[in-house]
């Protein structure tokens, strides 16, 4: 009797192809990480510009994940602060053509591609060669559905509309968002940069041609948001967040070559305060020189990350507190020593904040920080606001009011500060149920993995 010969199967190749900023390629990473433990056969393609592969090509990751890279869209992609509104326009327009080059090139075949929805012209790539798209969505499910509502905003005569004259009025009109303040709204509302906002509504817009939208929160954070989407959208929504690396922390050990987790070992349980104010944009110099003033006249004990400014910082802030230009930020949150946040409450560090239960003190600077800010405060109660209710520009945040301030949110022991961590810890329990086995967000990671499996053609 012969011999059948068997064909190998090809595995199942997944291309990931995230927006070239941190906030979007970090959650993305996340996701492939999880996808690569919980399905080994699946080999997963991670395409980053040649700038980024610089920056993330050594990290460790698993063996199914493998880096491809693009050209740069512009010279120095970090210098993207500068021109903002131009760096966008790039990527919309300079990176299809080499990512549909390297499609050609790949092996094995694609046949899945989780995209970031900021690269506008993924699903439509997608489509094209009949394979599926997952679009990854990488801030709340509220921005979501602000964006995708953005028609009630006219109709309603906000928009457009000028929020140092009409900050104060309150909309309670968008579908599953709780009532905001105008000035709450994402900054592309209202910061007159048109080409921008034409591009995160062409954003929203494009997940509605994808097979599949996977949201970086998890549905117990925003049910409302959720529940809204899920009836007006015709694809499967799977919020599977937080989309951060809490598989990779290992209780009660740490690198201990790390300087900064010494100290943070030597100090009182819950005495610290973190600050991070984000990687991409920051605020005037005069605002810089009121919070440094302010952190050192507090006497709060602090860990600051600080990129550019850690000289100038390492001068200011007097003896209370550590410095450092870089720190693994998960693993700080979680550490028994913090006592709270200071963040410009990127999406990321929003959901970081929330898996470690501190409470945060909103210092948003852009976009949908704005209005992950006023969730944090307004609707889950875990913060306060350092800049002023008061709407208009220019406003600064004087010395005095953010030594107070820290003074004040530092203080475990008052009825306020007790108040404040109860509710972040009961928030912290439910981000630990969501990712539980069985969980939410890992009941939609498994479902959507069986969608991959399955396969499915556009």
């Amino acid at each position: 009797m012969g011999t059948v010969k068997l064909e190998p199967i090809a595995p199942c190749h997944l291309v990931a192809l995230p927006y070239p900023g941190r906030g979007h390629i970090n959650p993305m990473m996340n996701l492939c990480k999880l996808l690569a433990s919980k399905k080994h056969d699946l080999l997963i393609t991670f395409v980053v510009t040649e700038e980024w592969h610089g920056f993330i090509g050594a990290d460790p990751k698993p063996d199914n994940i493998r880096f491809a890279m693009v050209p740069n869209v512009i010279p120095s992609e970090l210098g993207r602060a500068k021109d903002f509104p131009g760096f966008v326009e790039a990527v919309c327009t300079k990176l299809q053509e080499p990512f549909e080059l390297l499609l050609d090139r790949l092996e094995p075949e694609v046949s899945f591609i989780v995209a970031d929805p900021f690269v506008v012209w993924a699903v439509r790539v997608g489509n094209k060669r009949n394979i599926a798209v997952a679009s990854l969505w990488p801030m709340s499910a509220s921005v979501f559905s602000t964006l995708h509502h953005f028609e009630l905003l006219k109709e309603n005569g906000h928009f457009p509309a000028d929020v140092s004259v009409r900050g104060d009025e309150v909309i309670d009109y968008i579908p599953g968002i709780s009532t905001t303040r105008l000035a709450d709204l994402p900054t592309v509302f209202y910061d007159d940069v048109q080409q921008v906002l034409n591009r995160a509504l062409e954003a929203v817009s494009s997940t509605y041609k994808a097979q599949y939208l996977i949201s970086t929160s998890f549905y117990e954070l925003e049910p409302h948001a959720f529940d809204t989407l899920r009836a007006k959208l015709s694809s499967p929504v799977y919020p599977i967040g937080p989309s951060i690396p809490h598989f990779e922390i290992s209780k009660g050990a740490h690198d201990n070559d790390l300087n900064y987790l010494h100290w943070l070992d030597s100090q009182p349980k819950s005495s610290v305060m973190y600050v991070s104010l984000g990687s991409f944009l920051s605020v005037s110099n005069a605002q810089m020189d009121e919070i440094i003033a302010g952190v050192k006249n507090s006497g709060v004990r602090f860990l600051w990350v600080a990129r550019g400014d850690a000289s100038k910082l390492k001068d200011g802030v007097g003896d209370m507190g550590l410095v450092v230009p870089w720190c693994d930020q998960l693993g700080v949150l979680c550490h028994s020593s913090i006592g709270g946040f200071w963040s410009h409450c990127g999406w990321n560090s929003t959901q970081e904040a929330v898996y470690a239960g501190l409470p945060v003190l909103t210092f948003p600077i852009f976009f949908d920080q704005i209005p992950n800010g006023k969730q944090i405060v307004e609707d889950w109660k875990i913060g306060y606001r350092v800049k002023k209710k008061k709407v208009g520009g220019g406003d600064i945040v004087t010395r005095e009011e953010i030594a107070e301030l820290l003074q004040r949110f530092m203080d475990v022991e008052s009825n306020e500060g007790k108040e404040v961590r109860k509710r972040a810890k009961q928030l912290q329990e439910t981000c630990q149920g969501a990712i539980a086995k069985g969980g939410s967000s890992d009941s939609n990671l498994d479902a959507f993995i069986k969608n991959i499996s399955r396969g499915y053609s556009p």
